[in-house]
């Protein structure tokens, strides 16, 4: 008769327990790389007891030096701005520019103060009128747009232009690919318009969305259609070649399966061509959103349209002591904005591709 070692049970039981958490580090450390935060990985493995030592050299290879060299940038920038002379002054240290950055947090939520107490103050007149038999009254506020709302304005005036792009450039791209006919006709004008900057579309995308957007009570303000168009205009090229590239360049085995199986062209598309041509379309899609977001701004300051590019050309109008210092937090912003939008993109990548490329 045989009896069971408890210290082995124990064991088996422990190991089990780290493999099981092991398991589950790697399976986060996916989406950690996806939001860039892979730094936390050698962090949580070190913790669990994996090779501490080995884990220390990717710490500090993700994490400390990133670190090290956002310190060092701030301390030059802050010993070489006060030597830069402007019209409005020193260039602003990092100091100066935190403080701003704090004075706008602290703008936008007096201004959220100051919009709910207008909306407060209108419901109630309105309840009043409806006890009085009286139709209710439809007041705008007209108070000066926040920080933040300028912030959520350029997001979604960008990602309406994406969107537009999107769903011209897919479906071209796959005729394009599919097609040597196709391409043989869309190349010219690809090669034709890529190149045009958005300065040079803003004017005629500003004429025409006046001249045939007449409806003063249309859906959209004419300033957003503008910019969402000239965004549209500029960001769909990445998009539309890279689709193009993708689809022409799946397997040809995977073609002839299709003429043998006789696939119409819709299940050709849908269960053969994308997703073999999905990386290539994310990688478009991604760099298309980095265009979108830079020419909107460049087209907010241009036609002074609500946005962050307005903010930006509007502090340097004012001229005022705290003007640089706003820019330069609204430059920050537009850079921050502009890696979160390619994290969003990545991560929708990951959720739909098998690729690895960053």
């Amino acid at each position: 008769m045989s009896t069971a070692d408890p210290d082995f049970d124990i064991d088996a039981a422990r190991e089990a327990r780290r493999e099981r958490l092991f398991t589950r580090i790697n399976t986060a450390d996916k989406w950690f790389q996806v939001i860039g935060l892979s730094w936390l990985t050698p962090i949580l493995k070190a913790a669990a007891g994996d090779n501490p030592k080995a884990q220390v050299g990717d710490i500090w290879r993700l994490l400390g030096v990133p670190l090290l060299a956002i310190v060092g940038f701030l301390m030059l920038w802050a010993a070489l701005a006060p030597t830069v002379q402007t019209s409005l002054g020193a260039i602003p240290g990092p100091a100066q520019v935190w403080s701003e950055a704090v004075n706008l947090h602290k703008d936008a939520q007096a201004k959220a103060e100051s919009r709910a107490k207008f909306e407060t103050q209108v419901a109630t007149l309105n309840e009043r009128r409806v006890e009085q038999g009286k139709e209710p009254v439809e007041r705008a506020y007209t108070g000066a747009p926040s920080y933040y709302s300028q912030i959520w304005t350029s997001i979604k005036t960008v990602f309406f232009g994406f969107l537009i792009a999107s769903a011209v450039a897919i479906p071209l791209g796959i005729a394009a690919g599919l097609s040597p006919t196709a391409n043989a006709a869309l190349n010219p004008v690809i090669q034709i318009f890529k190149p045009v900057s958005p300065l040079a579309w803003l004017p005629i995308v500003t004429m025409v969305v006046s001249a045939v957007y007449t409806n003063p009570d249309g859906l959209f303000a004419k300033s957003f259609l503008t910019s969402a168009i000239t965004v549209t205009l500029c960001s769909l090229w990445p998009t539309l070649i890279n689709t193009a590239l993708g689809v022409s360049s799946i397997d040809k085995d995977l073609v002839n399966v299709s003429k043998v199986l006789k696939m119409n062209t819709y299940t050709k598309i849908t269960k053969l061509v994308l997703p073999s041509a999905l990386p290539l379309i994310f990688t478009g899609l991604r760099l298309s959103l980095g265009v979108g977001w830079m020419v909107l701004i460049a087209a907010e300051m241009l036609a002074q349209n609500p946005g962050l590019g307005k903010f930006v050309w509007d502090e340097f109008q004012n001229g005022s002591s705290s003007s640089l210092a706003k820019i330069i937090v609204a430059v920050l912003t537009i850079g921050i904005i502009g890696f979160l939008l390619d994290r969003v993109m990545y991560a929708l990548q990951s959720l739909f591709t098998f690729t690895n490329n960053r």
